[in-house]
């Protein structure tokens, strides 16, 4: 049997990914993939019979010996050994849902705070049987998470477009995850938000501001001709030190969602899982669309969607209140309903 070492080392970062293991350990994995796919195949095998492999910058013993067991044809001991890390048991239920996901409407590159690059991401989503990724790298003011400048972002697009034309038909939908500023507008001009394919509206500052401040803050970006996605809603962090979830009124919140038809996220990372199930519910009763998506900051990471999924379940979302179980087509028809009109 015949092996790629390259895509070997890339499935073992996925797997890391997956399970939250350190990144400088990913990192070390997705490095050699890129040395091993720089040098060629040929080169490779040469190397492995001259024991001088380990020349190579970029490749250590853990990695050379993934090449080695994989030029071999044999599946290398330490793809066996991680391949289970990170795997969460999911109802049937779950499961059947996520097979109708068609794609992720949250997804990071490094273009802001992501890993890795936007191509490395489609490569993911697509193996993951997805038919379309949305890239959504932050906006300026989030410069912590390096947010695009509006030329960056202009510049983005360019990339996009060229990488859509080379990998028909899985598509990189364009987007953007927008910070809702403090009197509710969105973090990006509106000329570029109108050229987006999806809007992610997100809060990322102030997060202990009172109801009363927060609540219409969330409105108004929810009222944005612009907005389809409310991301993330409480930002709530339910791993380590954690963080509380936000104040606001959730029913006028959702009803909001409801009236302008924008979704609210289910958050798949495993540190948010937001919103909380109750909110959930009260999201659904409100008759409001659901995004289930992972947030995802590198390619394995794009596997955490049945968490999300298992959540909708329990919740008792229809797949056909999920905007991501929509073609590509659809959804982006559905995301100019507001502009358009």
């Amino acid at each position: 049997m015949t092996r790629d070492p390259a895509a070997d080392l890339r499935r073992i970062a996925f797997c890391l990914e997956r399970a939250l293991e350190p990144s400088y350990r990913v990192k070390a994995f997705r490095t050699a993939a890129a040395v091993v796919d720089k040098a060629g195949r040929d080169e490779v095998a040469q190397r492995v019979n001259q024991g001088t492999l380990l020349e190579l910058s970029g490749i250590g013993k853990v990695t050379a010996q993934v090449v080695v067991e994989s030029l071999a044809g044999e599946e290398p001991v330490y793809l066996r050994r991680v391949e289970t890390l990170g795997l969460t048991p999911v109802a049937q239920a779950a499961d059947d849902l996520r097979q109708l996901l068609r794609g992720d409407c949250h997804v990071h590159s490094d273009w802001s705070d992501g890993g890795s690059p936007i191509e490395e991401m489609a490569l993911a989503a697509r193996d993951l049987g997805h038919e379309y990724m949305v890239l959504t790298d932050h906006s300026p003011r989030l410069t912590v998470a390096r947010g695009l400048s509006p030329d960056r972002l202009r510049e983005q697009l360019d990339v996009v477009a060229e990488i859509n034309d080379r990998w028909h038909p899985f598509r990189i939908l364009t987007g953007i995850e927008c910070d809702i500023n403090l009197d509710g507008s969105l973090d990006q001009e509106p000329e570029l938000l109108e050229r987006l394919d999806v809007v992610v509206a997100s809060v990322h500052s102030k997060l202990r501001m009172s109801s009363a401040d927060m609540t219409p803050r969330m409105i108004a970006a929810i009222s944005n001709p612009h907005t389809d996605i409310l991301g993330h809603c409480t930002g709530r962090l339910v791993t380590g030190k954690g963080r509380p979830e936000s104040e606001f009124d959730a029913e006028l919140v959702f009803a909001a969602c409801a009236q302008f038809d924008v979704a609210v996220e289910v958050n798949s990372r495993p540190e948010r899982l937001d919103p909380p199930k109750r909110l959930l519910r009260l999201a659904y009763e409100a008759g409001c669309r659901i995004s289930i998506d992972t947030d995802a900051h590198a390619p394995g990471q794009l596997s955490w969607q049945p968490l999300g999924c298992e959540r909708a379940v329990l919740c008792g979302i229809e797949p056909e209140r999920i905007v991501n179980t929509w073609s590509a087509d659809d959804l982006v028809s559905w995301t100019r309903r507001a502009v358009a009109g």
